[in-house]
């Protein structure tokens, strides 16, 4: 743990003012952005303290959302998803607004229902050159898309692959009715395998940008 600086002094806690909400190192809040049209930034808390004068500060390792990051949102991104960044930053604890969970994508796709305090993270992001690890995800279904959990899709019996109803010419609702199901492929008997490619997340190039502060 790094030295705490002279007149100032470590935090097991602080309770979000206005409730009974207690933050402590490693948990996940919502802080109060400067623009009120926006919605709250999402970061992770690593450090609690305090100086002479009694005033929180809360050191934090920033998420962005997708349409923050270099690339903007794309099409197989939720609508709940977070880049766990490489951007830190010491704010303010009345910033705080709240507390939220980012949960992992496996653990976020199990969820039966996702609260407005329900996240989730696959990616983590390097703020100054758009770039993410993992570099490249599995795709599904015609489309050769990642997966995004907010897409209802349906999996083959035989392949095991999955696939979008409106990539198989189905409705939701027919999706929703079967009770088992063949891609075209399998039910043509075709044993041509799709090649099963990765799916490149990270921008082609990557310009130099240096990641803007945070307004406090």
């Amino acid at each position: 743990m790094a030295k705490t600086k002279p007149g100032k002094r470590d935090l097991d806690s602080y309770t979000i003012k206005g409730t009974n909400k207690v933050v402590r190192a490693g948990d996940c809040v919502l802080m109060r952005p400067s623009d009120s049209d926006k919605p709250p930034y999402v970061a992770r808390v690593e450090k609690i303290e305090a100086d002479n004068r009694n005033n929180v500060k809360v050191r934090v390792r920033w998420y962005y959302r997708p349409e923050e990051s270099l690339g903007g949102r794309r099409q197989f991104h939720g609508a709940k998803e977070l880049f766990l960044s490489d951007h830190y930053d010491v704010q303010s604890a009345h910033t705080i607004e709240g507390k939220c969970v980012v949960h992992s994508f496996k653990n976020y796709t199990k969820l039966e229902n996702v609260g407005a305090e329900d996240y989730f993270c696959r990616f983590e992001y390097k703020a100054a050159t758009g770039g993410f690890t993992p570099d490249r995800v599995a795709v599904y279904c015609k489309c050769e898309m990642p997966y995004n959990p907010d897409d209802l899709m349906v999996q083959c019996e035989a392949c095991k692959d999955w696939f979008h109803p409106s990539c198989m010419g189905m409705s939701i609702e027919q999706a929703k009715k079967l009770d088992n199901f063949l891609c075209s492929d399998c039910n043509s008997d075709d044993d041509g395998k799709r090649s099963m490619n990765g799916f490149p997340v990270s921008p082609p190039v990557e310009p130099k940008v240096e990641p803007k502060r945070r307004k406090r």
